[in-house]
């Protein structure tokens, strides 16, 4: 194995034969001149793998040179650790003074010592979690909490497994057999007769085995006990699912108040403003090294102010920079892992920092990868089992907020000029991707896409825009900055009629400017006006501003009837006719939409004319002429049911449940309760399958209203979907009803 020495002496021999003093080699990598004079001289121990590069870079290295200076500064970093003596790996490290919460899982390691497993099993606790989260401080603490209980004391043994070179399991169990007073002449040569020995001796004992860090299932087996009152508990980054009977504890991060806490006990009675201690532990993720990093950093600068530090770790444009405190650093903790992974794992993970929303895919993991699936999704597994992504509901994965800044440093770092272009790449596909699945609810379209055979149904389309609202979304915000108006213009016009089926998500009103702008920037005064059309419906959900809605149709209406877009005419009238209803004045409203249907009906437009039909029956039944308006609803209701009215079948099943809504209001208001509870039935079940919205919710509550033995219920259910789609005064109303 190298020493220290021996990459000071090869340092020192690439800078002259590059013909460069110390002070230039120091100004070339930003490297200090002392910090150079102490690697060559070998009292630098561990150059991190950061400066390394940065003085490979510097020499011009490239090939077996580059590659042996880095492996030689990482066999330094691992020297200080292999060259301890033995008797230190067997006691208990000293426990951190402020250490803080996990209450929960002090309770769960405290119920194993009390645990029984099947026979010849011994009771083994496994302690997983990523890098950063506190697992060895964890353990220790639990272990000398636990020591009362172990009359034959404790033993804790360094793994090394994340590392370059884990102690392999002949060599551990040596360790630990000198631990239990074996002496060296004693212990067999032999792994499997080792392992024996070492189960039979602590068979008889009460005792507790600390294994750290380990790294593989081969690694640890050997030296789990096969029964007796003796416990382990090994902590790992990996999973290590194939170990078998043992008990599963995976550490998360740690909540708002136990981060602020231990970082408050960091601190030590530093008076920190709370807003400032608050914004700190929230960038810190919940991540305990990072907390201890921080709050060392806050300690060892009197001079620091801790809001001036919580602006600067959140506007840093390399935040992690700032996690660091002597020998303590959050890359570092990550980069263990990161070179654990095969290469086409860590080509997967710092591409995924490209990707806009906060999880992803295995789809989206492989386009941004630039691999195979198969291969995303094996990567995927990797580094889920590491530590380096978390993995949730169906299929979907993410970073935690600091992992995704290392992702995004080691893509700066290790791919250069060629970085930029991953970013585009997710970007296109996103747009692409969110456009069909649009599509599918567009009239003219509704049909698989042959380039996206993910999207064969509109279920899947509308599960996947669903899913993936963040990362198309900011597809839109980044391509609208580079200047790719058409694909954003394409995107956000293909989410019209998909809209009206998540009515109340909050992100329509910017994808729909975001098109306006597009349109604008490509001067096409005719899909300036349709965007225009869009956001007068954004402003019509309720909460409604009207004005707005006005503001919109006149502009839109004068955009249209310039380029002329004569369905954007008919839609600006639509909308207006929507807008005048809002502001109580049906009669006015009624004129509007009866110019719009005539429009829509001459271009044969028959998905928008049955809706303005309908909104002609909102017009009556406002009016107070409620036989009217039943009629019209009526009307619109046969048009849907027919299939050979014209109408996209996707739109037509959008619209059924809320014309039956209609109909059962009508009747309501007629009073014919038993034919409304009816209607108004049929199309509550029908809305169950979309999101919750104004209609539905109002529907449940105009089902309340006429039930006597079960209103409560359908209150009930209508406060619900009020204060999912945010109208907390009508989810009071219907509370107060049930």
């Amino acid at each position: 194995m190298a020493t220290q020495n021996g990459f000071g002496e090869v340092l020192r021999g690439h800078r002259r034969a590059a013909l460069l003093t110390l002070e230039q080699l120091a100004e070339a990598s930003g490297v200090s001149v002392r910090t150079l004079s102490d690697m060559e001289r070998g009292r630098s121990r561990g150059p991190q793998h950061r400066t390394v590069t940065a003085l490979a870079d510097a020499l011009a290295l490239d090939g077996d040179a580059r590659t042996q200076l880095l492996e030689l500064a990482r066999d330094g970093r691992l020297a200080g650790h292999w060259n301890r003596p033995a008797g230190g790996l067997h006691e208990l490290p000293r426990v951190v003074a402020d250490f803080t919460g996990r209450s929960e899982e002090l309770i769960w390691v405290s119920d194993l010592v009390y645990s029984e497993s099947s026979p010849g099993v011994g009771v083994v606790g496994l302690i997983t979690g990523s890098a950063g989260l506190g697992k060895t401080t964890f353990a220790v603490r639990a272990a000398h909490a636990l020591l009362p209980s172990f009359p034959d004391g404790a033993v804790f043994l360094d793994l090394f497994g994340i590392s370059q070179r884990p102690l392999p399991a002949l060599e551990a169990l040596r360790a630990l057999l000198r631990a239990l007073g074996v002496p060296d002449q004693r212990i067999p040569p032999d792994a499997g007769e080792r392992a024996s020995l070492y189960r039979s001796l602590i068979r008889g004992r009460r005792m507790l085995v600390v294994l750290d860090n380990a790294g593989s299932e081969e690694q640890v087996r050997p030296l789990l006990p096969g029964g007796g009152a003796s416990r382990v508990l090994v902590t790992t980054r990996r999973l290590l699912a194939g170990l078998e009977g043992v008990r599963r504890l995976a550490l998360g991060p740690l909540g708002p108040a136990e981060s602020r806490h231990l970082l408050a006990g960091i601190l030590n009675g530093r008076a920190v403003d709370e807003a400032a201690l608050t914004r700190l532990a929230e960038r810190c993720g919940g991540l305990p090294l990072a907390l201890r990093i921080i709050g060392n950093r806050l300690l060892s600068r009197p001079g620091w102010d801790a809001a001036e530090l919580a602006a600067r770790l959140a506007a840093e444009e390399h935040g992690l920079d700032q996690f660091r405190a002597g020998d303590l650093q959050i890359a570092g903790a990550f980069m263990m892992s990161y070179e654990q992974l095969a290469p086409c794992a860590q080509q997967v993970f710092r591409r995924l920092a490209a990707v806009p929303g906060r999880d992803f895919d295995a789809a989206l993991a492989s386009v941004a990868g630039g691999v195979p699936l198969g291969d995303a999704w094996e990567a995927l597994d990797d580094l889920v089992d590491l530590g380096l992504l978390q993995d949730g509901a169906a299929g979907r994965y993410q970073f935690h907020d600091l992992v995704r800044l290392f992702a995004r440093d080691r893509l700066r770092a290790e791919e250069g000029d060629g970085a930029a272009a991953i970013p585009e790449r997710v970007t296109s596909w996103l747009l692409r991707t969110a456009t069909a699945a649009g599509r599918w609810f567009e009239p003219g379209y509704g049909r698989p896409d042959p380039d996206f055979p993910a999207l064969g149904s509109a279920e899947d389309a509308e599960e996947w825009l669903r899913a993936n609202v963040e990362n198309w979304l900011g597809a839109l915000r980044s391509a609208t900055a580079a200047g790719r108006y058409a694909p954003v213009l394409d995107c956000a016009e293909s989410m019209h009629w998909f809209s009206d089926r998540w009515t109340h998500a909050p992100h329509w009103r910017e994808v729909f400017a975001l098109g306006a702008d597009a349109a604008v920037a490509l001067a096409d005064l005719a899909q300036q006006a349709t965007q225009l059309n869009y956001l007068a419906w954004v402003h019509w959900v309720p909460p409604s501003d009207p004005a707005a809605m006005l503001r919109c149709t006149a502009q839109a209406l004068e955009l249209a009837e310039l380029s002329g877009a004569t369905k954007q005419v008919a839609a600006a009238h639509d909308y207006t006719s929507r807008a005048l209803l809002a502001l109580e004045r049906p009669e006015e409203a009624a004129a509007s939409a009866a110019v719009a249907s005539g429009m829509f009906r001459a271009a044969d437009d028959v998905d928008s004319y049955v809706q303005v039909l309908s909104q002609i029956g909102h017009c009556r039944r406002q009016a107070g002429r409620l036989g009217e308006a039943l009629e019209q609803y009526r009307l619109t209701l046969e048009l849907i049911e027919d299939e050979g009215s014209g109408m996209t079948p996707t739109i037509a099943a959008q619209c059924r449940p809320y014309a039956l809504m209609r109909i059962g209001q009508c009747l309501a208001g007629l009073g014919r309760r038993a034919e409304a509870v009816a209607a108004l039935t049929e199309s509550v079940e029908l809305m169950d399958a979309l999101q919750p919205n104004f209609r539905q919710a109002e529907a449940l509550e105009t089902l309340g209203s006429l039930l006597d033995a079960d209103g409560h219920r359908y209150y009930e259910r209508a406060a619900r979907a009020y204060r999912e789609i945010g109208d907390e005064a009508a989810s009071q109303r219907c509370q107060a009803a049930t």
